[in-house]
C-alpha cells in the first residue's frame, strides 16, 4: 500500500523510531539510520537475552539498519545525500541539535522540496521548552495521566510501558500520511510536523479539561472507578482471579443487575437513572462485587456472556496468547530470527479488506544495510565507502 514511500529514519528509542515502523509495516521501506558505536539506545532497552534486546527486534521490524555518526561532517553530508532521494524523514533531536548538524527541515526542503519531515520531541518545536530533553515519562506527567491514574489515597501512578511514545507514535503515523496525500493528491509540496510527547496523551484526557473548563472541578484519582459510568472497576472471583466491567451504556448497567439478581434495582429510580446512578457509584460497586466474589471466573464470565454484559477477564500476557479470539485472528506469530532463533511478535494492527500487513524481518543486526543503501541513496563507491569506514563515519 505505501510500496515506493521511502523513510529515513534517524530518530530512536520509542516514539518516532515506532511511527516509521507503522509505515514500513504496509509497505515504506524504512531505512534506520544509527550510530556506528552502539546503534539505537533500544538495543539494549529492557528485557534481553543472549544480550539482544527484545524490544529492539520488534520495533525495528522491516527495517534496513545504516551506521552513520551524524555528530561527523561526513555523516552529516551523506544523510543529506540519502533524504534528497527520500520522502519521509523522522527525527526526534533537540531543534538546536538538528540545525547545528545541517539535517534541520529548513536545510533539508532546500535539498528536497518535497519532502515530508517528521519531528517528535519532549516538549514541540516553539514554546520556551522546546530545547529541553523529554521522554515519555514527562508526558505522562505533564498531560494529567499520572494525575488522574491510582487509587484514591495513593501517589500519581505511572504506567509500566511506554504509553506516551506509543500514544504519539500513532498521532505521527497519521501525520505522515497526511502530509503525503496533501503533498500527492493536492501538489502541496513537503512540510514540517511537529509532534511532542504531551499533547497527544493530553487528547485522550480531554475529558479533565473539558470538565474544568465548563465546572471548575479538578478531576481525581479514583482507582478504577470512572465518573462517566457505573458498574466501573475489576472485580475478584472466588478463585482469586479477576474481571473488568464496564457499564457505560444504560441498557448495559440495566442488563447487570438482571444478571446478578438484582432486577429490583432497575426499578428504582436511583439506579436506574444515569446521573443518580453515578452518586451512588460505591454501592452500586459493592453489589456487583459481592455478586462475583461467590463464583469463580469461569462462572461469572458465562453469565455475563449469555446476558451480553460488557465485562472480560483480566488476563496476564500468558492468557492473552492463549485466548481463542485471539488465536483465531492470528493476531500473534512466531518468526524466525537469526538472534534469537525464534520470537513471538504482535502483527500489523490495522487490516485492510484488500492489503495485509508486513511481518518479514525483525530488528536486524547493526549496520547490516551500510554498503547497500549508502551504494543506493548516496552513491557511495566502494573506495568511498572503504573510507569512510576507515575514518569510522561508517
Amino acid at each position: 500500500m505505501l510500496r515506493g514511500v521511502r523513510v529515513l529514519d534517524m530518530a530512536s528509542l520509542a516514539a518516532a523510531p515506532l511511527a516509521a515502523t507503522y509505515l514500513g509495516e504496509f509497505g515504506a521501506d524504512v531505512i534506520k539510520i544509527e550510530q556506528p558505536q552502539g546503534g539505537d539506545p533500544i538495543r539494549g532497552w529492557g528485557a534481553q537475552r543472549n544480550g539482544v534486546g527484545l524490544m529492539w527486534k520488534s520495533v525495528s521490524r522491516n527495517k534496513r539498519s545504516v551506521t552513520v555518526d551524524l555528530r561527523r561532517a561526513e555523516g552529516q553530508a551523506l544523510v543529506r545525500r540519502m533524504a534528497m532521494r527520500c520522502d519521509v524523514v523522522v527525527a526526534n533531536a533537540r531543534p538546536q541539535t538538528l540545525r547545528r548538524w545541517g539535517l534541520d527541515f529548513t536545510h533539508l526542503r532546500q535539498l528536497n522540496p518535497q519532502l515530508v519531515m517528521l519531528h517528535v520531541t519532549g516538549f514541540g518545536l516553539s514554546g520556551p521548552k522546546a530545547e529541553r530533553p523529554g521522554f515519555g515519562t514527562l508526558g505522562e506527567a505533564m498531560s494529567g495521566f499520572a494525575h488522574v491514574t491510582g487509587e484514591a489515597d495513593g501517589p500519581p501512578t505511572l504506567p509500566p510501558f511506554m504509553l506516551a511514545d506509543g500514544v504519539a507514535s500513532l498521532n505521527a503515523a497519521y501525520a505522515v500520511m497526511v502530509a503525503l496525500y496533501h503533498r500527492d493528491v493536492h501538489d502541496g509540496g513537503g512540510q514540517l510536523i511537529d509532534v511532542n510527547l504531551i499533547d497527544p496523551l493530553a487528547r485522550l484526557l480531554e475529558q479533565s479539561l473539558l470538565t474544568y473548563d465548563q465546572t471548575g472541578a479538578v478531576p481525581a484519582r479514583a482507582g478504577n472507578r470512572w465518573d462517566i459510568s457505573a458498574p466501573r472497576n475489576t472485580y475478584r472471583t472466588k478463585d482469586g482471579r479477576w474481571l473488568a466491567m464496564s457499564g457505560s451504556a444504560p441498557t448495559v448497567a440495566m442488563r447487570v443487575f438482571r444478571a446478578i439478581g438484582r432486577a429490583d434495582l432497575v426499578e428504582d429510580p436511583d439506579f436506574s437513572d444515569a446521573q443518580r446512578r453515578l452518586a451512588r457509584a460505591p454501592e452500586v460497586d459493592q453489589v456487583v462485587a459481592e455478586w462475583v466474589a461467590g463464583r469463580t471466573l469461569a462462572d461469572a464470565m458465562a453469565v455475563f456472556e449469555r446476558e451480553e454484559i460488557a465485562a472480560a477477564p483480566v488476563y496476564d500476557v500468558s492468557d492473552l496468547l492463549e485466548d481463542d479470539q485471539m488465536r483465531a485472528r492470528a493476531v500473534f506469530r512466531r518468526m524466525a530470527d537469526p538472534d534469537l532463533g525464534e520470537m513471538t511478535v504482535q502483527t500489523p494492527v490495522p487490516r485492510f479488506s484488500g492489503h495485509a500487513g508486513i511481518l518479514d524481518t525483525l530488528g536486524p543486526a547493526l549496520g547490516a544495510h551500510t554498503a547497500e543503501v549508502l551504494a543506493e541513496l548516496a552513491d557511495v563507491s566502494e573506495s568511498e565507502l572503504a573510507a569512510l569506514r576507515a575514518a569510522d563515519v561508517v
